[in-house]
């Protein structure tokens, strides 16, 4: 049997920072986001994801992969959407068989008005702290990490932002 390889202290100080950030950084930006726009931040990001899509819809089944969640969580939260008059589902025009999300007008009215105040959070929660040469390294870090944990056709941006 291998022998287990132990965090070292500076390792453990650095993985519990990394842990307690992942649970107060999204609490912090759901705050702001339902306070300003009454949107969830998944909802934010499936909204802005759909917005920088071409013709504004994706595949269901993509979107999921995309925003890291199931497609029964997916198909709860765009039914809430769809309700609001944000999206819509349709069918593909590709085989008929499968379910795309739409953005609507009013959702992409709704992502344009949010992502002011959402940017201004990020930067103030992300950025702001660091100098470019940290933010430079964290995003180098990071990188890193998600290419052992996330392929790249999972990021939720340019190919390059993962």
């Amino acid at each position: 049997m291998d022998e287990t390889r132990w965090l070292t202290d500076e390792e453990q100080q650095v993985w519990r920072r990394l842990v307690h950030l992942v649970t107060v950084l999204p609490a912090a930006l759901d705050a702001q986001l339902q306070r300003d726009a009454d949107l969830t931040h998944f909802e934010y990001l499936v909204l802005a994801i759909l917005s920088e899509t071409p013709g504004r819809s994706r595949r269901m089944s993509d979107l999921a992969g995309v925003v890291n969640g199931s497609q029964s969580r997916l198909s709860h939260l765009v039914g809430r959407l769809e309700r609001r008059g944000l999206v819509h589902r349709q069918r593909s025009a590709e085989d008929g068989r499968g379910s795309v999300a739409v953005l609507t007008d009013a959702g992409y009215d709704v992502v344009v008005a949010a992502a002011p105040g959402h940017v201004d959070r990020v930067r103030s929660l992300v950025f702001d702290p660091l100098s470019p040469e940290q933010a430079r390294e964290l995003g180098g870090a990071l990188g890193a990490m998600l290419g052992r944990i996330a392929p790249p056709e999972g990021c939720p941006g340019p190919s390059d932002a993962c």
